[in-house]
């Protein structure tokens, strides 16, 4: 890890940072959050009662599609041609809550971390959309990188 802001150049303005200069190497990424809801909210997600659909199909193509547009998104994120993305939805029916954690891959020359996290945020904010007529006070919580590896760095483990 280091101290230094890489998006910024010596003269203290935003750039894109350079990677034509990294090695191309197998990059994978693992983030997760959590959505909690009521009781209710969540048995009509996992009975298929919902006026919008099937809820969590829908949440995961919208992951999907999420990482694969995370440079339209964020500024100064490269565009990366993704390997592989699964989005893995998992319901809690003790915490009222799901959990969904994004696996991220490419062969490239920059990180999928924030790939993995856009996944993340977009599919549970889409089952927020989905379930807000039932239950608007819902909360996502707990979205955060679980590992990564490739590249120069190696691997990282939270």
């Amino acid at each position: 890890m280091t101290d230094k802001l890489n998006h910024f150049n010596e003269r203290g303005e935003a750039h894109m940072v350079k990677v034509s200069n990294k090695a191309s190497t197998h990059r994978r990424a693992v983030a997760e959050g959590s959505i909690y809801m009521q009781d209710e909210t969540l048995q009509r997600i996992l009975d298929g009662d919902n006026k919008k659909g099937d809820v969590l199909a829908v949440a995961r193509i919208a992951g999907i599609m999420a990482s694969k547009k995370t440079a339209e998104l964020i500024p100064l994120c490269h565009p990366l041609a993704l390997s592989h993305v699964d989005i893995e939805l998992l319901p809690d029916e003790t915490t009222a809550s799901v959990l969904c954690r994004a696996a991220v891959e490419t062969i490239g020359n920059t990180g999928v971390e924030m790939e993995a996290l856009t996944a993340v945020q977009i599919t549970l904010l889409t089952i927020y959309d989905m379930c807000k007529a039932m239950d608007r006070g819902m909360r996502m919580s707990d979205i955060r990188l679980l590992n990564k590896s490739g590249g120069k760095s190696g691997e990282w483990q939270r």
